[in-house]
Parts: structure tokens; C-alpha cells; sequence
């Protein structure tokens, strides 16, 4: 029954419980974008503070695919700002018909203004939605935005994504572009310092899908500088991303097409591993969530490589097997291109999904018919594939029964938690028995469990996935998470909301952590980037003074607290989990209010896939080359 108002009369009184017309915010130009960022960026951590960076960067990269622009510089500066500078056209700075203000000021100030809403001034962008440089004026504390022009020097200033000075000119030019310097504002974000690592990767990633372009990045709070040029396109891409591999072919099998709607680049090169890696992108932009081009590419993929399985042959070749240990970048073009969501990693045009099929069977069936040895080889190991798939099925399929609940019973070892609840419940997956033992002891059984793993898990970088079901620490991982694995893994079937990662703080630690790590990178990606994920840091020392104990992580830590405490101190180094007693377990790791997590996530999926094949690869000379070179940043050594 609907309750009655003061006046007696049906209905709900608007006036009594205080929403009426008064209670409708209209937000003014760009505090929408303040007001909620993360609509806009993803977060207003690490990712979303490279977003906006990047958004000024993609810009740049649009006036080289117009056909304008042939190099992009970067700084990063002491005082936290960074510039973006292109010589390309300029933003326009004639004044607005309609809004009767610079062209420059709407673009900066104003959602949803700019050049590239049809295919007159940019036929293909990655800029889509008008938003980019106006949200990061926006997130920024202050911008200065410069423009050369009609041999003209033009300026603007803004803060927070306001101006705060009219545009100027401010000398004269003969060249032409645009130099954007902006500062992240901190009210916004929990962090400002730009990763100059994370950064070039980007860039270089951008200038092997830009052949011809220029690329600089220079750290000035570091001295640190790059510069990328990759003539050679996406082809040298794949044979980059293979260095640490084995390829089973000499060259990487290439293909184009291009017309008026679109441009369709393809690279791609079989491994001897059995690890796949395809990047795929849009207009420059990373769809590290695949879409329609993906998926045309996969399915015509497979249909080509099934045309020349001998008709004798009893398995059925699946698409995973074609895969297997493929690097793969697809790279395309297109006027119009929609993608899910401002942060644009997935693409969702119908159309494209048949382009890139219909050119990609042509292309891959034509070059296996001219290319007899390599089609020979390549079938070969998408047999082989096929042949581990299926020695794997049983195992694959004992082990989705198990992790359904009510189904089959989870691990013997698996010490489960009360809650059934994903969104409370822990599973912290543990170095050895003993230390298992003692985090079943110390944990709270309301909502902590505890899979203690024997020894060091496979390396399943260097396994097939027959090898992968039939371990027994890996099996009891994927039986006791419940998503699933490859391409059925769901985060949403997950039975613990966080998946915790707990070993020791020494070498051996970290390198149990790693392999964990690959897995979980290989295998259920969906997890990781669903942020599930974390490794747990267990304290290096404990250091007495009378009845007072306290925990430090590092050397650093341990020095400046024994200068603190002066002297009478105790201190006792662990070697392993196994040394602490349940409730040093409990105090310093596994209680929510003390306890230090590192959340895992893909912030670069080529970084992430280059560290772990040069790691866990079976080459050795990458991973020499790694090791001396990242030697001196090596922190909390055992030795």
C-alpha cells in the first residue's frame, strides 16, 4: 500500500523525504569529470594516472596517422608535470562560430569537442569521444597549453580544467604542433609520480604500431632517456616480443589490407613453447580486453589451419590448439570505431569481425600453400597441441567438477574457511607444510583458508597443459579457486574474493612467488586483472626491547629501528614462515588491520609476458642479460 502524505492523500510525499526538483545537481563543464574520474580513467590510482597521460600522447599519435605529425617527444619533469609535444598542424585557434571562443579553449574546457566525431579532419583516431585532453585538463592541477600555428606562438593556462588566462600570441614560429605540459592534481589522485619504465614500454610499443615515427621519453628526475623508431612496423614487433622464444620458422608471417573504411595488419610467428601471446590494437589504442577483430582473427585462423589436417586425422583441432605458443599482433585501423567504455579496451563493431576473418583465411591459406616446410611444421605442433589437450581432458574435467561446490570434495590439504561469501573469504596459498601448519593455527577460520603448496610448483611457463592438470599443487590451486582455467577461467565463479600468495622473504621465496605468479599470468589472467590476486609480505626480522616486539621488512627498516630503540635490543632474522609461531603469523601477516598486501595487476601485459617467457623462458642468455642488468635493484638477497 503506498503510504499517505500530510495531506492525507495517496502517494509518497516528495516534499517529506527530500527529493524534489532542488535535489537536481546539473554539473557545469567539466566537474562531471572531477566529480566522478574513474567513469573516465578507470581508477584514480597508477592506471588512471598514466590514462591521462596517455590520452595527451594518443593525440599526438592521431596527427601522425592524419599524415601530419612524424615525431613525439615526452618529459617528465622534477616538479611531477609532464610535456607531450608533436609537430603536427596545431590545435586550431580561430574562434568558434557557435561558442565564440578559441577553438583551443572548447577543445581543453569542454566535453565531447573536437575534431574527430567524422572522418574529415582525422579519418581514423584513436581519440574517439571528444573527452581525452579536456578530462585531463580536468584531473590536472594546472596545464599550459602551446600552439604553433600560422607562424604564430599561441598560450593558454588552466587549473583544474578551467582557464585562467585568455589565449595570447606570444611570439612567432615557422614550425607548426602542439606542446601540452600538465601537473596530475593530488586531490585526485593517491599517487602522481609518473613510472618512466611503464611509460617507455608504451612508447614503444606505439612506435612499432606507427612505423616511421619518432619517438622520445626523457626523465629528468632521473636523466633517464629513450628513443624509439621501428621501420620495420608490428613484423618487428613479434620478432621483439620473441627474442627470449624459440620461433619454429625463421620470419613472421605477415599480412595487410586497406581501404577506405579500414586498414587490417596482421604479425604472426609460432614458438616452440607452449605459451600464446596476441595483442591486439585499435587506432594505436591496446585492447587488452580483445574484441570483434580478435575474434574474426581467431576463428579464421583455425579454419585455415584445419583446411590442411589430413582428412585421416580422428582429433578435432580447436582453436586452442592453433595457438599454442603463437605470438601474434593485430593492429587495425578504423574510421569509426566503438569501443566499450571510455577506457577503450575492447572493440565492439560487428562488421569488422568478417573483415578481419575474410582477410585473414586468404592471407594465412595462401602462404601455407606457398610455404609447404613451414605448413608442415606448423601442423606438426598444432597436432601435438591437440594430442595434449585431450590427454588433459580428464584431468581438466575432474578438476571443473571439483571446484563447483556440492560436486566433488576440494583438496585434502585445503583447510577451508566458514564463509561462503567470495566477497569476505581469503585463501592464502602457503610455502610448505610447516608454515602451513602454522597459518591453520594462526589464521581466522571464519574467513581465512589455507592450501599449503610441497615444495616449488611447476614451471608451467615451460609445461604443456597435459603436464600442467597432472601436478598435483597446481591441481589443488585451480580445484580450490573454482574459476576455472585458459579461456573458461570466470573471476566471478571465484570462491575466495582474495587469492593470497604467502612464502618466504628470502630467494627461494620469491622464487616460489614467481612461479605462482606465472600460472596464475598464463593460465587465469581473468583473475589477475580482476584484481583477486595478492602476495603477502611476511616480516624479515623481529627486534625486542623488553616486553615490546616489533616487525620490520627490510635491512633499511631493521637500521633505522635499531637507531630508534637505542640499545638492550633482541634481534632474530626468519628464515622461514616455519619459524614463526601462530601468532607472529597472525600479527604481523594475516591479521586485516596489520598485515602488508601487494595487489598483482597487468598494468602492461607485453611487460608482464616479456618478464615472465625471459624468466621462466627456456632461453638463457635473456635471462642472463636480465639478471645483470637489473642486479643492483635486487632487494632483501639471502645470501
Amino acid at each position: 500500500m503506498p503510504r499517505k502524505d500530510d495531506s492525507g492523500k495517496g502517494g509518497i510525499s516528495a516534499k517529506n523525504n527530500g527529493y524534489d526538483a532542488s535535489s537536481i545537481r546539473v554539473l557545469k563543464g567539466l566537474e562531471g569529470v572531477r566529480k566522478r574520474p574513474s567513469m573516465y580513467i578507470g581508477d584514480t590510482a597508477k592506471r588512471g594516472l598514466h590514462h591521462i597521460l596517455e590520452e595527451v600522447v594518443d593525440n599526438a599519435i592521431d596527427e601522425h596517422l592524419a599524415g601530419h605529425c612524424d615525431r613525439v617527444t615526452i618529459v617528465l619533469h622534477k616538479n611531477g608535470s609532464a610535456t607531450i609535444e608533436d609537430n603536427g598542424r596545431g590545435i586550431p585557434v580561430d574562434t568558434h562560430s557557435e561558442m565564440k571562443k578559441p577553438a583551443m579553449e572548447i577543445v581543453m574546457t569542454t566535453l565531447h569537442a573536437g575534431g574527430k566525431f567524422d572522418s574529415k579532419t582525422y579519418r581514423m583516431s584513436g581519440g574517439l569521444h571528444g573527452v581525452g585532453v579536456s578530462v585531463t585538463n580536468a584531473l590536472s592541477e594546472w596545464m599550459k597549453v602551446k600552439v604553433k600555428r600560422d607562424g604564430k606562438f599561441y598560450s593558454q593556462e588552466y587549473r583544474r580544467g578551467k582557464a585562467t588566462s585568455r589565449m595570447k600570441i606570444t611570439g612567432k614560429t615557422d614550425e607548426t604542433g602542439t606542446i601540452i605540459t600538465f601537473k596530475p592534481d593530488g586531490k585526485i589522485f593517491s599517487e602522481t609520480d609518473f613510472d618512466y619504465e611503464l611509460m617507455a614500454a608504451r612508447l614503444d610499443e606505439l612506435s612499432y604500431l606507427n612505423a616511421g615515427l619518432k619517438i622520445e621519453i626523457t626523465d629528468e628526475r632521473t636523466n633517464k632517456k629513450r628513443s624509439f623508431i621501428h621501420e620495420g612496423g608490428i613484423k618487428s614487433f613479434v620478432t621483439h616480443l620473441n627474442r627470449t622464444k624459440s620461433s619454429i620458422h625463421p620470419e613472421p608471417i605477415y599480412f595487410s589490407e586497406k581501404n577506405d573504411k579500414h586498414e587490417i595488419e596482421v604479425a604472426m610467428q609460432y614458438t616452440d613453447g607452449y605459451v600464446r601471446t596476441v595483442l591486439s590494437f585499435v587506432n594505436g589504442i591496446n585492447t587488452i580486453e580483445g574484441g570483434t577483430h580478435e575474434e574474426g582473427w581467431r576463428s579464421a585462423l583455425t579454419r585455415a589451419i584445419n583446411k590442411y589436417v589430413d582428412e585421416k586425422e580422428t582429433l578435432q583441432i580447436k582453436g586452442e590448439d592453433v595457438r599454442e605458443g603463437l605470438t601474434a599482433v593485430i593492429s587495425l585501423r578504423l574510421q569509426d570505431p566503438q569501443f566499450e567504455g571510455q577506457t577503450k579496451t575492447k572493440l565492439g563493431n560487428s562488421e569488422i569481425k568478417g573483415a578481419v576473418g575474410s582477410v585473414t583465411y586468404d592471407r594465412i591459406t595462401s602462404f601455407l600453400e606457398e610455404n609447404p616446410q613451414v605448413r608442415g611444421t606448423i601442423l606438426i605442433k598444432v597436432l601435438d597441441a591437440a594430442r595434449a589437450r585431450e590427454a588433459a581432458r580428464k584431468a581438466k574435467d575432474l578438476v571443473r567438477r571439483k571446484s563447483i561446490l556440492g560436486t566433488g570434495p576440494l583438496p585434502g590439504k585445503l583447510a577451508d574457511c566458514q564463509t561462503r561469501d567470495p566477497n569476505k573469504a581469503e585463501l592464502f596459498i602457503v610455502e610448505g607444510d610447516s608454515a602451513g601448519g602454522s597459518a591453520k593455527q594462526g589464521r581466522d577460520r571464519v574467513f581465512q583458508a589455507i592450501l599449503p603448496l610441497r615444495g616449488k610448483i611447476l614451471n608451467t611457463e615451460k609445461a604443456r597443459i597435459d603436464k600442467i592438470f597432472a601436478n598435483n599443487e597446481v591441481s589443488a590451486m585451480m580445484t580450490a579457486i573454482g574459476t576455472g582455467v585458459s579461456e573458461e577461467c570466470d573471476p566471478k565463479k571465484t570462491r575466495y574474493g582474495k587469492v593470497i600468495i604467502l612464502a618466504d622473504a628470502d630467494v627461494d621465496g620469491n622464487h616460489i612467488v614467481t612461479l605462482v605468479l606465472t600460472f596464475f599470468y598464463r593460465y587465469m589472467e581473468p583473475l589477475l586483472n580482476a584484481g583477486n590476486i595478492y602476495v603477502a609480505t611476511p616480516p624479515l626480522y623481529s627486534i625486542k626491547q623488553g616486553a615490546k616486539t616489533f616487525y620490520v621488512f627490510n635491512e633499511k627498516e631493521k637500521k633505522r629501528m635499531v637507531e630508534k630503540l637505542g640499545g638492550n635490543v633482541i634481534i632474530q632474522r626468519f628464515k622461514g614462515l616455519g619459524e614463526m609461531n601462530p601468532d607472529q603469523l597472525w600479527e604481523t601477516t594475516l591479521d586485516p588491520g596489520n598485515r602488508q598486501l601487494k595487489q598483482m595487476t597487468i598494468e602492461d601485459a607485453r611487460i608482464a609476458d616479456e618478464i615472465f617467457s625471459t624468466l621462466m623462458g627456456s632461453e638463457v642468455m635473456p635471462r642472463k642479460e636480465f639478471i645483470m642488468k637489473h642486479a643492483g635493484a635486487a632487494k632483501n638477497l639471502d645470501v
